[in-house]
């Protein structure tokens, strides 16, 4: 309890640190829900929805869709090829120019998972092709901007275990753009998590996003579920 208790005033602490450097006057919030759908030995299906708003109170920003197909290659390896939809709405406190954003992106996975003692760290690499559609109200007719996009991104997690139901996760993810300019953002994100049952956890964080000319902060509330469907499947195929 002691340790748990030490590491939570250290968490704490660190997310007023990042608090205090924001573009934003106001605070925004990401709510996530995260699973990966074991259907055989060697796969599994990812299935994501983010819903992220500029303000805690509203003020919506952006719906994240994203699936996958998880290939399994071993107990610390997994390749994946995926699609996400995403749409943006970036009129708060923006010039109304920037008002309406769609994208289809497809992308390809790949990670892998080492322990450290108690620590267990997680490298993700992603590559991403973004075909972007954006809308620009003007006082002249509206135009519609098409464009194609190509980024890479690499996430550094370690998570902690505090107790059989406590843990701490933190994450750095660069992403670097493969065309012009080529840093995009980078994401700094620490939480505290709590295991639900086997399978799922609720994990409540502090997001740290910058870009070149701004960082934003964001409060994250993530629920993960990762069921095991291999027994449905197989029913499914002796029927």
């Amino acid at each position: 309890m002691k340790k748990l208790l030490i590491s939570i005033a250290v968490l704490l602490v660190h997310l007023q640190c990042l608090a205090q450097a924001s573009g934003e006057e106001e605070t925004g919030i990401w709510y996530m829900y995260f699973g990966m759908n074991r259907i055989s030995e060697k796969l599994s299906i990812h299935s994501e929805a983010q819903f992220r708003y500029y303000e805690t109170s509203g003020n919506f920003n952006q719906l994240l869709l994203r699936t996958g197909l998880n290939y399994h290659i071993n107990q610390k390896a997994i390749a994946t090829l995926g699609y996400a939809f995403i749409e943006t709405d970036g009129t708060f406190l923006e010039s109304p120019s920037r008002a309406n954003l769609d994208e289809h992106r497809i992308f390809q996975q790949f990670i892998l998972t080492n322990t450290v003692g108690e620590f267990l760290f997680e490298h993700r690499y992603r590559l991403e092709q973004r075909f972007i559609s954006q809308t620009l109200i003007t006082s002249d007719p509206e135009q519609d901007l098409s464009r194609t996009e190509h980024r890479a991104r690499y996430r550094l997690q370690v998570m902690l275990p505090l107790t059989n139901t406590f843990f701490l996760n933190f994450y750095d993810e660069l992403f670097i753009n493969l065309q012009d300019n080529l840093f995009d953002q980078n994401r700094l994100y620490a939480a505290i998590g709590i295991h639900i049952t086997e399978n799922s956890n609720l994990q409540l964080g502090y997001l740290r996003n910058q870009f070149t000319n701004a960082v934003f902060d964001r409060l994250q509330i993530g629920f993960f579920f990762n069921p095991d469907l291999r027994g449905i499947f197989k029913k499914n195929k002796k029927s």
